[in-house]
């Protein structure tokens, strides 16, 4: 249990600390949060993408909230009874604000039964979390219904340019794609801020809360996937290739890269879920630059740093994205509501050599979900093509991000 003074005292530093961070760059985020439903409002999202600054940016939306975070180390052995404390103590140093801001709650033992009883009082909520998979089990069990989730990301390239005061062209997105969008690597231009990131990360968010032994392998594992953007692999593979003792071992660890927001995997198209999940997936990275100062391999395939722009756009904007393969391969379905809704083709640098190739691989999909038009993104250059009465765009990238 905490004592009530240190409570006092963190609660306190931790304001003054967050009303030091700057208002930075608008997140596009910003205008999607509607701060006035009754629900626990849920930013999650990787570590340093900007969560403290977005709630400081919601902050300013609210006029007053209570303030705290549950990584601070000043809590260590923070329990449940603690959390009537910490209200209490809020309430003595503030007054009564209608609006509760919690940075990193799933540090705190049974704190959505705290949540769940700020809501039946009418309070506001909003809380952030860098694990996807222990704020969705503790969500699920006693606020199901009364939560909305939010995930924020490293900078798009739109904030990259609000960030860098640029205007888009081919080298300010050059600029994106080799440095991505954390928002201090942008700043500073240290590598080592992603490479202490990706460590953290890794023994923070995986090895530890999770009580892994083999640190070694888990990392080794996570690089092996980094360079491998866009890549087919299996858990069986992985198994193998690791020596692992069994495909579940694989799989646990991917789950654990993918709930800590480092990497993403896409399944196969097919209709039958059962060959879904026992399909090949592909893996794409949180960050061009995370992958990019940490693998030397990925740095060197220009097609793999592309094809993860691309797909990190479209994963802001929707959940469910597959990859196609059949006759032709196609990188990105999108679907949304049971349909297929588009079809996308990332191609570096498309010329009469493979021309047919990426135009067959677009073309099948169009054909089999009765699309009309399918988009081929490239680095720079622009074209169209009518193929089978679908029409079929070539595009540059960096265009494309800026659209609306």
């Amino acid at each position: 249990m905490i004592l009530k003074e240190t409570l006092r005292q963190v609660v306190k530093s931790q304001r003054s600390d967050l009303s030091l961070i700057e208002y930075g760059v608008e997140r596009e985020k910003l205008n999607e949060v509607d701060l006035n439903i009754p629900y626990a409002l849920v930013i999650s999202g990787v570590r340093r993408c900007g969560k403290s600054t977005f709630l400081r940016q919601l902050l300013e939306k609210t006029g007053n909230a209570y303030y705290f975070n549950f990584e601070d180390t000043r809590i260590t052995g923070f329990e449940v009874e603690d959390f009537q404390k910490l209200n209490e103590t809020l309430v003595d140093e503030y007054g009564d604000y209608q609006f509760y801001f919690f940075d990193e709650i799933q540090n705190a033992p049974k704190w959505e039964i705290f949540i769940r009883s700020l809501l039946d009082k009418k309070k506001k909520i909003v809380i952030t979390g860098s694990n996807a998979s222990l704020l969705s089990k503790e969500l699920g069990t006693r606020l199901t219904g009364r939560h909305l989730r939010y995930e924020l990301f490293p900078f798009s390239f739109k904030e990259l340019l609000a960030f860098t005061e640029r205007t888009p062209n081919i080298d300010s997105f050059e600029e994106y794609f080799n440095k991505g969008g954390f928002p201090e690597y942008l700043k500073y231009d240290k590598a080592e801020i992603l490479q202490e990131l990706l460590n953290d990360i890794i023994a923070r968010d995986i090895i530890v809360r999770h009580k892994l032994r083999d640190s070694k392998i888990v990392k080794e594992m996570a690089l092996y996937l980094l360079s491998n953007i866009g890549k087919e692999f299996s858990y069986n593979g992985l198994k193998k290739l690791f020596g692992l003792g069994s495909t579940n071992s694989a799989l646990s660890y991917v789950s654990y890269f993918e709930d800590s927001y480092l990497m993403f995997t896409i399944p196969k198209f097919d209709y039958s879920l059962k060959k879904q999940l026992v399909n090949p997936k592909k893996v794409y990275s949180i960050d061009n630059g995370l992958s990019n100062v940490n693998s030397a391999s990925f740095s060197t395939d220009r097609g793999q740093m592309l094809e993860n722009i691309v797909f990190l756009h479209l994963r802001r904007n929707h959940r469910d994205i597959f990859y196609f393969k059949e006759k032709n391969e196609c990188d990105f379905l999108v679907k949304e509501r049971n349909a297929i809704i588009s079809a996308f083709q990332v191609c570096y640098a498309l010329h009469e050599e493979n021309k047919k190739r990426e135009l067959d691989g677009l073309l099948e999909p169009l054909i089999e979900f009765n699309l009309e038009e399918g988009l081929i993104l490239t680095y720079n250059q622009a074209d169209e093509f009518q193929l089978d009465n679908k029409k079929i765009v070539v595009k540059p990238v960096w265009k494309w991000l800026i659209e609306k």
